[in-house]
């Protein structure tokens, strides 16, 4: 996690000061519970509340830290200093460390969650826009990177919406997931605390009791999560892998929007560079970087070891921050994404009339011509346009075994570009319903 790749409103979910606010939470709702079920007496409970709105030390915690060697002791140590060593003798009151590690770590995720379901409606938003506005600008379709058949920038547009569509769905199904909060004890059986205290603190915190805990919530959600993060940065590295091919200057059907006084190279006046995408795909490998490890986190010893904590105290930030940096610069590369229609139909007549193969291929066998009859009189032609650069529908002309079937008139018809372009309403119509 680095500030050129960073937004503020991310990057402050993961700053000590929120991590130590939530700490304090976490413990003062515990201790309302406490009180209301009569363990501690009610004025250490609101004694507590003393530190609700205090800026917490950070420095202070990091000091006291140094000497303990555990974050929870420093920051209750420095809590007392602030409510009373008296007022505070009741916090954290039949409670564990992973109590309020693991349900602060459960709040940041959801809390980041949000700003990446956030970020995936402005991205579906932007592409949604784009698709609507290319609906019937007609490009070709490729396979394996060579020239297939005629389809439309706004079906490009549009699968890519229906991407990440699904990657909403899994956010927040993720986010779902994740929203869990223990307040269990050591080893989780309650032993010294109530189980309706973590209902208390779950309730105040909006997340759900975790059914069963051992002392640290399960990592499966959290391995859940992460590779929602990482299939999310796939989509994007498809998309941005997408924009990279069509700025290829022999192919140029589209660009990244180049500002005025931008500069594409030290060494080269003219280069316009796909950099954003290109930017995109390194990001996205980045935030694929943490699924593994939250995969392993999932085996742990027993009832808790700390093999994860590590782990998690990176990818938590880096990963979040990064994905929402990702998606946030995708939508603006979509929302001013530079289309050109004219080099996309330049591009389609390349071969001239070459993409319509098939379109002859099944008139001939409709006309009774074996397929594999038809599939040779088809490919023949096709390779002297490949080889020799002639005209496909010339040569199907003067081919007399396709003569012999087809009519000038039919053979011509099969080059009519709206044949593949009747159905992209009813695609739409799948794709975003009746907007």
């Amino acid at each position: 996690m680095i500030p050129r790749y960073s937004r503020p409103d991310m990057v402050a979910i993961w700053a000590p000061e929120t991590k130590f606010r939530i700490w304090f939470e976490i413990e003062a709702h515990a201790c309302d519970a406490q009180a209301e079920l009569g363990v501690i007496p009610k004025e250490n409970a609101e004694a507590v509340w003393k530190a609700d709105g205090v800026d917490f030390d950070v420095a202070r915690i990091d000091e006291i830290e140094a000497v303990t060697r555990h974050d929870v002791i420093a920051f209750l140590t420095h809590l007392s200093e602030i409510v009373g060593a008296d007022e505070a003798r009741f916090v954290h009151q039949g409670m564990t460390s992973s109590d309020v590690l693991d349900t602060t770590f459960n709040i940041q995720l959801v809390r980041a969650a949000d700003i990446l379901i956030a970020d995936l409606e402005g991205l579906l938003a932007a592409l949604k826009r784009r698709a609507y506005e290319h609906k019937d600008t007609v490009r070709i379709g490729r396979s394996h990177g060579i020239h297939a058949e005629p389809t439309t920038m706004g079906l490009t547009f549009a699968r890519f919406y229906a991407e990440m569509h699904r990657n909403l769905q899994r956010m927040r199904t993720a986010r779902a997931e994740v929203a869990t909060g223990a307040i269990s004890g050591a080893v989780g059986t309650f032993a010294n605390i109530d189980p309706r205290v973590e209902e208390h603190v779950c309730e105040k915190l909006g997340l759900e009791p975790e059914p069963i805990s051992t002392q640290v919530i399960p990592r499966d959600r959290h391995a859940a999560f992460f590779a929602t993060l990482g299939v999310i940065a796939s989509s994007i590295e498809n998309l941005a892998t997408e924009v990279r091919h069509m700025q290829r200057t022999e192919v140029l059907e589209a660009e990244e929007f180049f500002s005025a006084g931008q500069k594409g190279s030290s060494a080269m006046p003219h280069k316009r560079n796909p950099v954003l995408t290109e930017n995109l795909t390194g990001l996205a490998r980045l935030v694929r970087m943490a699924v593994i490890p939250a995969m392993e986190n999932v085996a742990l010893w027993h009832e808790r070891d700390i093999s994860h904590s590590s782990v998690e105290r990176n990818i938590g930030p880096d990963a979040t921050v990064t994905l929402d940096f990702a998606l946030a610069r995708l939508a603006t590369v979509v929302d001013k994404l530079v289309v050109y229609p004219e080099h996309m139909l330049q591009n389609m007549h390349k071969f001239k009339g070459l993409v319509m193969s098939q379109r002859v291929l099944l008139a001939l066998t409709q006309k009774g011509v074996s397929r594999e009859g038809a599939y040779t009189m088809v490919q023949r032609n096709a390779m002297k346009v490949w080889e020799e650069g002639r005209d496909f529908q010339t040569e199907l002309e003067n081919d007399a075994d396709v003569t012999a079937v087809l009519s000038k008139d039919e053979i011509a018809e099969k080059f009519d570009l709206g044949y593949h372009t009747k159905h992209v309403d009813t695609i739409f119509a799948r794709v975003f319903g009746d907007a």
